[in-house]
């Protein structure tokens, strides 16, 4: 039963963010945004499809049951939400699952922001973890981190050109590193 509840609310989620996104995208382009990465975004929203097919999957198919460890991995998974849901907040009109990047907007650097580089994407990847994990869904798990930090190998390098490209993003890293 949690399963469903979990999924349903995350399936719910996801498409919240992606109508968020879409409306940012809208905004952002209007306003003189570029689009960086077109070919790797297909490739990681087929990632992300394929990975809720393979939990969903794995946990009826092979009958996973809940973790032992289901209390802790919830708890960690409510805070990852906490966590997603300051991001978006964050960002704004900025935030999208896009790479799209407005020439001469100053770089985001409050919030999590301040701690991290990519907070977003550590959350995500902490997800692909937790949630299979949850339900002992081991084979989705690994083989999910693998495929995301492959996609993450060609996105995160990407996105930092285009903050370089169009931004103040490399004073910045230089600021950061100061401190």
């Amino acid at each position: 039963m949690l399963f469903i509840i979990m999924f349903t609310f995350i399936i719910i989620q996801r498409m919240i963010e992606l109508w968020i996104a879409k409306k940012n995208e809208k905004w952002i382009l209007r306003n003189g945004g570029v689009e960086y990465g077109q070919n790797h975004y297909k490739i990681m929203v087929f990632i992300h499809i394929l990975f809720f097919l393979s939990l969903l999957l794995e946990v009826i198919v092979f009958e996973r049951i809940l973790s032992e460890l289901w209390p802790l991995l919830l708890s960690l998974f409510a805070l990852l939400q906490i966590a997603r849901i300051w991001v978006i907040f964050t960002l704004g009109k900025y935030w999208n699952t896009k790479i799209i990047v407005l020439p001469g907007a100053a770089i985001v650097s409050k919030g999590p922001f301040r701690f991290l580089k990519h907070p977003n994407y550590i959350i995500v990847t902490l997800e692909l973890l937790i949630l299979p994990l949850m339900f002992n869904a081991y084979i989705t798990a690994i083989v999910f981190f693998f495929l995301n930090q492959w996609i993450l190998s060609i996105r995160i390098p990407l996105e930092e050109k285009a903050l370089k490209e169009n931004t103040d993003y490399t004073k910045y890293l230089e600021a950061k590193v100061r401190r």
